[in-house]
Parts: structure tokens; C-alpha cells; sequence
């Protein structure tokens, strides 16, 4: 567990923002790097960005109504465009038609809502001038890379990603989390030749100014050294994240349609059962869940990613209490079930409804009452006798020390319907979700 702040997992659940002049070509945040396209040409996005209606207020408020808890905007991505009035480039929303800092409403925005302000920053960052071209480079396959890479420094590009850092974490009061991305050295790929980690971005040094700067700020594990909390990407991890057999803290990013960026004619999105089902899945192991949106070249939310967020709202609203301050729990759930736990509260998510009876082994003589979380209403415990065999009309042939719970047959009306057991004493098990550091993790996009 994180133990300068215990927030995170106790939030479980935040908003990923992915946004930029990406958002003009809207084809995916990497378009810069799939097309190859030189920072010249890339220009044009920088001379038209104007995000007239860009308003955080209502990003907040669709993170919060949503039940997140923390929001992470991308400060910069790989690109270099910077959305704050950094003193150290000129290649910044205040030079565009947008002509202020971006950051600072961000900022306020969240905070009115009583949300934790997260910044996500680029340790790439394909248009600054020192910033040597390698394998995952716009530039990787010019004809001229050796003289494109004479005279660039990665000293120099050092001290300017120090620096930015430090305004982000010096102007804006509290920052409560911090997502680095990404290294790439040794990663054994061919394409990323040339590969980049902790020596050229002064990890060490880096990771000590945050602290320095932001006491109680968490950090990922993408300095290619040991950070607060692991991050898989685009995946379900198979059970809870270990580091040299102990649970650590994890937090998996996904996407609602595998784009980070706006991509407007990506049309391959995750219906909000399955959104919420990853979440169930993720807060079962341990883990939290940053689902990402990205606004569009105006600053707007996608009205698809509202129509989800508007979803995931509407069950959190009678079911978060099985995912705030949750964990993983000490039993072992049946196919189609996850448990997740709270003190002596056991939430049993059903995948899938069955008909009258769900059978949970190992919970026999565990539990006092339960009832369904959307509206506590109460649902009858069984405990059969192993010996006993199926009757006309009872159940029965279930190992020894399984609770049958009598459900309804009309499934609630909610993605993931979830049961409330209430365990007597002593039978609590371990329901924790104790976790430390890990080291580099995998890219975010």
C-alpha cells in the first residue's frame, strides 16, 4: 500500500485525459510518429489549435458524476506541445489561437469538484531540438539521421525536461499524482533501436526533485526505476500484481476504444458492461482502473465518451461502496463471480445472473445476513448438508462448506448486479489490499 497516500487506493477509480494538437488530425495521438511526419509539417496543428470550447468544469463534473475520483491530464506529450506557459519553449498553447494557459482551469476545475489533480508528462518528445532520433523517432528512417542527430544533446534535453517538471510541480499548489511516459531502453524490440531510459532522463535525480517539490505526491513506474504503483496498459492482469512474491499497487490504463488520443473514425467501442466489468475485475485483484477519454480539437468531450462515462455513473451510484476503499478479498469466487472486500463487507459481483441459487464455496457459517447492494434489499442464506443429495426441489450436492444464496428471479436492473454479505466476526480473513513499489512498467500510448 502507498503509504503517504492512501487516497489512491482507496479512490480506485480516475480519468485518463489524452489532449493535445493531436486532436486535429484526430487519427490517434501517435500520429505524428505513424506518419512520419516532420515537425515542420506537424505545424500546422500548433498554428490552428484554438479550443474554443474548451471548458474543465465539464470534464470534472462528467469524471465525478462518473464516480472517479482523480483526473490526469497530459501536461505534454510525445509530440513536445506544452498546454502551460512553460518558460522554456515557445511551443505552448499560449503561442496558438487558443493564447493562454491551459493548465491552470484544469486545475481549478478539479479541485472545485473535490477531485485529486494528476498531471501525466512525456519523458519523449520528438520536437525539441536536442532530442536525439531513434527507433521510435518521426524521423527513424530519414536518410539523413546521423547528420540529423549531429549536434543534438540529450544533456541539454535533460535539463529541459527537469525543468518543466519543476514548473508543473512548482505553479499550480498541490499536485497528488504524477504519470511519466515512457522508457524504452532495452526493451528488445527491434524498432526501438537507440532506446532511451533512466541515464538519459537523470531518473534518479528526477524522481528526488518531485518529492522534494510534492511530498505527497504518487509517481509510476515509468522513470525505468522503481515507482509508487505499477501500471499495466491496455490489458486485464490475470490476478493481483506481485513483485518477489508480495502484492504490490497497480493501476491499469485503458482505453473506451484503444485510441488515447480523439481518433474520430474509431468506431471500437467498449459497451459500459464490459467497462464496468473491468473495473469489478481490476478493484478484485487489488488494482485501480484510469479509463481514458479524448477530447476533441474544440475541447470538447466525444459525445461517445460521454454516453459511457453517463453509464459507469449510473451503476456506480448504488454500487460504489464495493469499489471505493475495496480490495481483494480472502476467498475463492466461482466462475463469472468477483469478490471484492471491505472490512467485514464482502461484495459478491454476479458476471452473470443465475437462475434462484448461486453457490459460494468456502463461505458456509462466514456470513450473518446479505442482501442485493442496488437496494438493500435482503436475500436468503442456505447452508445444504454435503451429504445431502438433490431433492424434487431443493438444492443440494455442493461441496462441503458452500453457502447457496436464493437470489430473485428478475435480475436487477444494473450492469453488474452485486451482493452485500456481511461476515461475522472472526471471519474476515486477510481483505487487504497492502502493496508496495515496483520498478519500470510498459509504455502508455
Amino acid at each position: 500500500m502507498i503509504q503517504h497516500a492512501p487516497w489512491f487506493e482507496e479512490a480506485r477509480f480516475g480519468m485518463f485525459v489524452h489532449w493535445g494538437i493531436y486532436a486535429l488530425p484526430a487519427r490517434h495521438e501517435w500520429a505524428m510518429n505513424r506518419e512520419e511526419i516532420t515537425v515542420e509539417e506537424y505545424s500546422k496543428y500548433f498554428r490552428r489549435f484554438d479550443p474554443d470550447l474548451y471548458d474543465p468544469r465539464e470534464w470534472a463534473k462528467a469524471a465525478r458524476e462518473a464516480g472517479m475520483k482523480y483526473v490526469v491530464l497530459t501536461t505534454k506529450h510525445h509530440d513536445g506541445f506544452c498546454l502551460w506557459d512553460s518558460a522554456l519553449t515557445d511551443y505552448k498553447a499560449t503561442n496558438t489561437p487558443a493564447g493562454r494557459d491551459l493548465i491552470t482551469p484544469y486545475v481549478e476545475a478539479l479541485r472545485a469538484e473535490g477531485l485529486k489533480v494528476g498531471f501525466y508528462h512525456s519523458l519523449v518528445d520528438w520536437h525539441h531540438p536536442d532530442f536525439t532520433i531513434d527507433g521510435v523517432h518521426p524521423q527513424r528512417n530519414a536518410a539523413d539521421v546521423e547528420s540529423l542527430n549531429a549536434g543534438r544533446d540529450m544533456a541539454r534535453y535533460r535539463d529541459y525536461l527537469h525543468g518543466q517538471v519543476r514548473e508543473l510541480l512548482s505553479n499550480y499548489g498541490t499536485i497528488d499524482y504524477l504519470f511519466f511516459d515512457f522508457s524504452y531502453a532495452g526493451l528488445g524490440h527491434a524498432e526501438f533501436w537507440g532506446g532511451k531510459g533512466r541515464n538519459d532522463w537523470g531518473s534518479e535525480a528526477l524522481l528526488t526533485m518531485v518529492r522534494e517539490l510534492q511530498p505527497g505526491i504518487v509517481v509510476n513506474d515509468r522513470l525505468d526505476i522503481p515507482g509508487d504503483f505499477v501500471t499495466p496498459e491496455q490489458y486485464q492482469p490475470a490476478g493481483p500484481m506481485m513483485l518477489d512474491g508480495e502484492p504490490v499497487t497497480w493501476e491499469a490504463c485503458q482505453t473506451l476504444n484503444g485510441s488515447w488520443g480523439y481518433d474520430r473514425d474509431n468506431q471500437n467501442y467498449k459497451s459500459v458492461d464490459l467497462l464496468i466489468r473491468m473495473l469489478v475485475d481490476g478493484v478484485s485483484k487489488g488494482g485501480n482502473l484510469l479509463l481514458n477519454v479524448g477530447p476533441t480539437g474544440r475541447g470538447s468531450l466525444d459525445p461517445r465518451a460521454l454516453e459511457s462515462l453517463e453509464g459507469i455513473g449510473k451503476w456506480m451510484q448504488l454500487h460504489s461502496r464495493s469499489i471505493y476503499g475495496a480490495g481483494t478479498a480472502p476467498f475463492t469466487a466461482p466462475s463469472d463471480v468477483r469478490y471484492t472486500q471491505r472490512g467485514d463487507r464482502l461484495y459478491v459481483h454476479l458476471f452473470s445472473w443465475p437462475f434462484e441459487y448461486v453457490h459460494l464455496p468456502d463461505l458456509a457459517g462466514k456470513v450473518e445476513y446479505a442482501q442485493l447492494l442496488n437496494d438493500a434489499s435482503e436475500v436468503f442464506l442456505q447452508e445444504v448438508d454435503p451429504g445431502q443429495q438433490p431433492a424434487n426441489m431443493t438444492p443440494g450436492g455442493q461441496p462441503p462448506g458452500t453457502l447457496t444464496i436464493k437470489l430473485p428471479v428478475q435480475r436487477p436492473d444494473a450492469a453488474v448486479p452485486v451482493l452485500e454479505l456481511f461476515l461475522k466476526p472472526g471471519s474476515t480473513g486477510a481483505g487487504s489490499t497492502e502493496s508496495g513499489s515496483t520498478g519500470a512498467g510498459e509504455r502508455d500510448d
